[in-house]
């Protein structure tokens, strides 16, 4: 069986060739492109001593047809010929049309100095040796390639992003894997010592124990089973049923405001006593005591906390607020992700599972409604009715 170090080194080997091939791919195109400016530059010559054969050549019998062909011959390359003076004295394979407007042959003139240095032609004349140059850019062809090195860098580019995304997916679903295996572990323990107390709690009841005290003891059990459930249901998809939002989430805000210290005041308000939603009760219950636990926490036990639920005709809307110390606005979105945490001592999965159960499970919405540093935070969900 091949170990994950092996597969390590297997993937890492593979992505290393592929960057030496693709590096290997823009060397020779670049070493191509400059040959084929040579080239280039070389048929100019070749042009220019053409143009200048004819240019000396005094004698209308002489035969001028070769360099004549040489001149036809060029197809590709843009050329303007001019004086000392930098008079424009003719042009070749640029837009036959637009050739006749003089601007553009200015434009383009200035292109072709910017490109590549001009070719001096010395023709000799009665009056002595008159001197011209010949300017030109680069083909269409070369230009074209000029930019195939760019495309060949995007697409490396793109192929290292794919390789780190599929890494990073991977490593992320292992992960996920892991966590999964550990949480349905934890309830599948948890499970035992639950039954345990129960049967303690039956003994208590039977030996007339003060009720009361069996009544809270029998409350933190349920709890230890609902937070069994809560892991079992980790890594599976969820069922949702039609509950009463308000119900499920008042037992939860009173069961933390019954254990929580007496310096922290509790205000719940609901504009009904019921409205229905689809919901899943454990994990809806675990979103509302997360977010009242982090305002507490804001707060450092002392303050006001206070759970608003609203509606409208499509909608039903849960605020949370406290009176902490707030969150800065560059943070208001990453407090979601895995793994990050404002505090000492903490995994920062609580707002990334919140967020995953509210808007991946029951295709709502949550998120930070408004926050000011030493003020305050106000957290809202929204659900569909």
């Amino acid at each position: 069986m091949v170990s994950h170090k092996h597969i390590q080194i297997i993937r890492w080997s593979v992505i290393i060739l592929s960057l030496i091939i693709v590096a290997l791919i823009l060397w020779n195109t670049y070493a191509f492109f400059q040959n084929f400016k040579t080239e280039e530059r070389q048929k100019m010559e070749v042009i220019a001593s053409a143009q200048k054969e004819i240019a000396n050549n005094t004698n209308i019998n002489a035969g001028i047809n070769f360099p004549l062909q040489i001149i036809e011959n060029n197809k590709s390359i843009p050329m303007i010929w001019v004086s000392d003076t930098d008079k424009i004295l003719g042009a070749h394979n640029l837009d036959s049309i637009k050739s006749l407007n003089s601007n553009y042959l200015k434009k383009q003139l200035a292109i072709m100095k910017s490109q590549n240095e001009p070719i001096e032609l010395n023709i000799k004349t009665k009056n002595g040796t008159l001197r011209q140059y010949i300017y030109y850019r680069n083909s269409d062809l070369l230009m074209r390639l000029k930019y195939y090195p760019l495309a060949l860098l995007l697409i490396l580019v793109l192929f290292v992003a794919v390789i780190y995304l599929f890494f990073k997916s991977n490593k992320v679903a292992e992960q996920n894997k892991l966590w999964t295996g550990m949480a349905k572990e934890t309830a599948h323990q948890i499970g035992t010592p639950l039954s345990s107390l129960l049967g303690w709690i039956e003994i208590l009841r039977l030996e007339n124990t003060d009720k009361n005290t069996v009544l809270e003891i029998e409350k933190d059990v349920e709890r230890l089973n609902t937070i069994a459930e809560r892991f079992s249901k980790i890594g599976s998809i969820p069922e949702l049923k039609e509950e009463n939002l308000v119900e499920i989430t008042k037992n939860s805000f009173n069961y933390l405001k019954a254990r929580s210290s007496k310096q922290v005041t509790f205000n719940f308000e609901s504009s009904k006593t019921n409205i229905l939603t689809k919901l899943n009760p454990q994990l809806f219950s675990w979103v509302i005591e997360n977010l009242v636990k982090n305002a507490i926490d804001a707060m450092e036990g002392k303050g006001i906390i206070s759970l608003k639920i609203s509606e409208s005709i499509n909608n039903v809307s849960v605020t949370i607020s406290d009176t902490g110390k707030g969150i800065p606005k560059n943070l208001q979105q990453k407090i979601f992700s895995p793994g990050y945490t404002t505090k000492n001592r903490g995994w920062g999965l609580g707002l990334s599972l919140a967020k995953r159960i509210v808007e991946d499970y029951h295709n709502g919405k949550i998120g930070v409604l408004q926050s000011e540093i030493e003020k305050g935070t106000t957290f809202k969900i929204t659900l569909k009715k």
